[in-house]
């Protein structure tokens, strides 16, 4: 399905928030999921330079050409993986995503899912796992990576309140509204799903759906909502975490501001 949307409206507001919000913040900077004045190729540099050229293509944990992607182990949370396109692809609004020929980067992500539970040291569900890609204007680097990590379980608690078909529906989360829908796989890719006039200003984020398939959520940016379908993600994973089990609700309190920390 290809659902096409004008957010011509919308642009002028997206802007201006923007410039507000960096005035009033002011980004802090990390390796990729902060804002601030750094080095927005860096990720590029370390797949396309570092994990290209190295024997054992370190420090990428995957780096495969043939499929297209390497993969990442963030240093921003204990169990957050990247997975990076192998070649310069600036983020979701490249035209290159929506060709017949481009790797499905969400399946091939999806698929990579289980080193988040080694890197945790215990098992995560499928259920709170989650798969993530900001907008151009909610993401600090220029080099398209989609972050596997967990969902937190407020947002979890949060779907689970709504049915959603297989067409777009709304739902508030973290203070944002997203749209939201079913889709059966991650075959066709996300993105070629939403195929958008702009995708530039658009997140995308998926977790599987409590009856088979797929949930996938979108969020556009405006005013002061940047589009970071990562702020959906707690890169502690309290959600599956042992020590923290029973302890579900805590999380609930995190989204009163409205404001993501990525």
């Amino acid at each position: 399905m290809t659902i096409k949307i004008n957010i011509r409206t919308k642009r002028a507001f997206r802007i201006g928030g923007l410039l507000a919000v960096e005035l009033m913040l002011g980004f802090g900077v990390s390796a990729c999921s902060k804002f601030g004045h750094h080095d927005r190729n860096k990720l590029w540099e370390i797949v396309g330079t570092r994990c290209a050229k190295d024997s054992d293509h370190k420090p990428c944990a995957v780096y495969d050409p043939q499929d297209g992607y390497a993969l990442l182990k963030d240093l921003y949370g204990h169990g957050q993986y990247l997975l990076i396109p192998t070649k310069h692809i600036p983020g979701v609004e490249s035209p290159a995503l929506l060709q017949a020929d481009s790797p499905n980067y969400f399946a091939e992500a999806w698929a990579e899912r289980g080193r988040v539970s080694k890197a945790y040291g215990y098992d995560v569900p499928d259920a709170d796992m989650s798969l993530a890609i900001n907008s151009r204007w909610g993401r600090s680097q220029d080099q398209l990576h989609i972050h596997i990590d967990c969902m937190k379980p407020y947002v979890k608690t949060e779907l689970a309140k709504n049915w959603f078909g297989q067409d777009w529906s709304t739902v508030s989360l973290m203070g944002h509204l997203y749209r939201a829908r079913i889709v059966q796989s991650l075959e066709p890719s996300p993105f070629k799903v939403l195929h958008a006039d702009d995708m530039s200003v658009h997140t995308l984020f998926v977790t599987p759906a409590p009856k088979g398939g797929f949930i996938l959520l979108d969020d556009v940016a405006h005013g002061l909502d940047r589009a970071s379908g990562e702020e959906l993600q707690d890169h502690k994973c309290l959600i599956a975490d042992p020590a923290h089990m029973g302890q579900m609700g805590m999380d609930n309190m995190e989204h009163s501001s409205g404001m993501g920390t990525m």
